[in-house]
């Protein structure tokens, strides 16, 4: 062997002896996790039911997240879909388009910032209803605390509500002489039934005092006094017994329910 070689193979030697071995990175101290937590004999982190999170060395234990379910992927993308488009009232759950100022032919008629509404909270209307955004916003209530929870196990839930009138210039009942209706001023609407999502119709006229839908009908009648100022119904007097009507009209007494 020349005396080169043997200088580098020395060299050579001397070269690896320097180079630090390589090793693990360091796992947090068994003592340092959480009791419910174990440690696999390679030193990585287990748990059976939650998953666990390392946060600054230590093994911190968070809940599993849970998949959603598709009627809640259904209703995000609806609501979704409603703030998309935009609403009425400031409102993206009151679907519809800003009237303005609608006069009337009769002392007493007329509607100073009118919408027409088209759907309220995803639950579409018959035909678009003129109002004022008040007697929307009452709809509104009404529908999501009484009418989707009541008709929640029925044909699928509700679809559309039938509206059987809104905003005309009018008085009451139609009769000569007398005040003008609250559907002269935009603040009523009549609703005369239901249709459900599997198409199925309750209809006030035929439900009302029926064993199917009897129960459903006046359970929502009678919300409907919480959010209304007036309702009237089958009970109330004949011109009443093919539809609600619902008014913001207010009474020192408070509501009048019929």
């Amino acid at each position: 062997m020349t005396r080169w070689t043997m200088v580098l193979l020395f060299s050579a030697c001397a070269a690896a002896a320097q180079v630090p071995d390589v090793s693990q990175r360091p796992v947090s101290r068994p003592d340092a996790a959480p009791a419910d937590v174990r440690l696999e004999p390679s030193g990585a982190i287990a748990t059976s039911k939650r998953d666990a999170v390392i946060r600054g060395g230590v093994a911190a234990i968070s809940p599993r997240p849970r998949m959603r379910t598709p009627a809640v992927v259904r209703a995000i993308r609806k609501q979704q879909q409603l703030a998309a488009r935009g609403g009425v009232c400031g409102d993206p759950g009151l679907q519809g388009k800003i009237v303005g100022a609608v006069p009337g032919h009769l002392p007493g008629c007329g509607v100073a910032e009118a919408i027409r509404l088209r759907s309220i909270s995803g639950v579409a209307l018959s035909e678009p209803a003129v109002m004022d955004c008040p007697t929307a916003q009452a709809l509104k209530v009404w529908i999501n605390a009484s009418v989707k929870p009541t008709l929640r196990d029925m044909g699928g839930g509700v679809a559309s509500l039938r509206v059987a009138g809104h905003y005309v210039c009018r008085t009451r009942n139609h009769k000569r002489g007398a005040r003008i209706s609250e559907h002269g001023k935009g603040r009523a609407i009549d609703i005369s039934g239901f249709t459900l999502e599997d198409g199925s119709v309750i209809t006030v006229l035929k439900g009302w005092r029926s064993r199917e839908s009897g129960q459903a009908l006046r359970q929502m009648h009678s919300d409907a006094c919480v959010a209304f100022g007036t309702v009237l119904g089958p009970n109330s007097d004949r011109f009443h017994q093919d539809h609600f009507h619902f008014d913001t009209a207010r009474y020192r007494s408070g509501t009048y329910c019929r």
